[in-house]
């Protein structure tokens, strides 16, 4: 549909009403909601005949559906989506439920991944949806940074930040290492550093070893970028995915091929390398965004939807984002100023931290 708000606004006041009052049974039942349903609260009187013409009206625009003959309506993903941007109402957040997230903060944890953590299953419980979390990277500026010999083809490469937080990882180092060659390789990055974060170092880093190739011995060239590609890796990006409550995903009565739809998200979002696909997701503009069914793709074959917004540090940048996967039938109105809270709870908690 190429105008979704144009076809919205040419309805009638009676198609209005039919198509909200089929898309909320929907949403509040997971049935397809017929015309006999609709007459018994009808704001006007009208027939039952009458509202199987409306909705055949809504079926032909691409809103509706019929997933069998004579079974009622269901909203098409097409209806969902102009149903979520044009006439979904955004409820107030429920007490109880701002609660149960606040209680997450009442566990104070130096860790931000198990503070998190604990957000991730607070939501999740609250939404009976499975939560997302995307935890940010360390960003800190670097202090000082060392290359420990562990043995002739191991050695570790130390990362000191100036907020106390500290990074060890193994690496192979070049044949030939000696320790003089690691002592004129840690030198020369501590000598850059100046409150840098490993993002910024990295490019201060390929300059100056161009620059400066004659006066660093060559066997500390490769010792910095054999070092510096465990941080660089595309496949350990630092960041993590939080994932809690797949089993709400796996309601009772569900059929094998809804099981298998769901496996597959799980699956996809396990092996999924560049997590930070995920975060792009919300990168794209304020504030909470609701994703339906194919619109997603991440989630495209098992047909969900996922409510998905960022969360902000100290300098308003965006460094993760937290989410809610659920049906397509989503309670969306009580979901998004859920998702939407969390996010900036998150926020202010990683803000304070920093």
């Amino acid at each position: 549909m190429t105008d979704r708000k144009e076809v919205l606004n040419e309805m009638n006041d009676r198609s209005r009403e039919v198509f909200r009052r089929v898309v909320e049974g929907y949403l509040d039942t997971g049935d397809p909601v017929g015309s006999r349903t609709l007459t018994r609260d009808f704001s006007e009187k009208v027939s039952a005949a009458t509202i199987r013409n409306v909705m055949q009206d809504l079926e032909y625009l691409g809103l509706l559906d019929s997933p069998h003959v004579s079974a009622g309506r269901i909203p098409t993903q097409q209806g969902l989506r102009m149903f979520v941007d044009g006439l979904l109402e955004v409820r107030e957040m429920d007490r109880g439920d701002q609660e149960k997230i606040d209680a997450t903060l009442g566990q104070n944890s130096g860790d931000v991944g198990t503070m998190l953590d604990r957000v991730g299953a607070a939501l999740s419980g609250v939404t009976q949806g499975a939560s997302l979390v995307l935890a940010p990277k360390h960003e800190a500026p670097i202090r000082h940074i060392e290359f420990v010999s562990l043995a002739h083809d191991r050695a570790l490469v130390v990362l000191v930040m100036a907020d106390g937080h500290v990074e060890n990882r193994l690496f192979t180092p070049p044949p030939g290492q000696t320790p003089s060659s690691m002592r004129e390789a840690a030198n020369f990055l501590n000598s850059l550093i100046e409150g840098r974060t490993l993002s910024e170092l990295q490019t201060v880093i390929r300059k100056e070893i161009t620059a400066r190739r004659q006066e660093i011995d060559k066997l500390s060239r490769a010792l910095i970028d054999s070092g510096l590609a465990v941080w660089a890796d595309d496949d350990d990006t630092q960041e993590r995915l939080i994932v809690r409550g797949r089993s709400n995903l796996i309601g009772e009565g569900q059929d094998e091929a809804d099981f298998e739809l769901i496996r597959s998200l799980f699956d996809d979002l396990e092996r999924k390398r560049d997590i930070a696909d995920f975060l792009e997701l919300a990168d794209q503009g304020d504030g909470v965004r609701i994703f339906i069914g194919s619109e997603n793709k991440l989630f495209s074959l098992s047909g969900s939807s996922l409510v998905v917004s960022p969360y902000m540090n100290s300098d308003r940048k965006i460094v993760g984002a937290v989410g809610v996967i659920g049906p397509k039938r989503l309670n969306y109105g009580r979901i998004v100023p859920i998702v939407d809270y969390t996010a900036q709870l998150v926020g202010k908690m990683i803000s304070d931290r920093t």
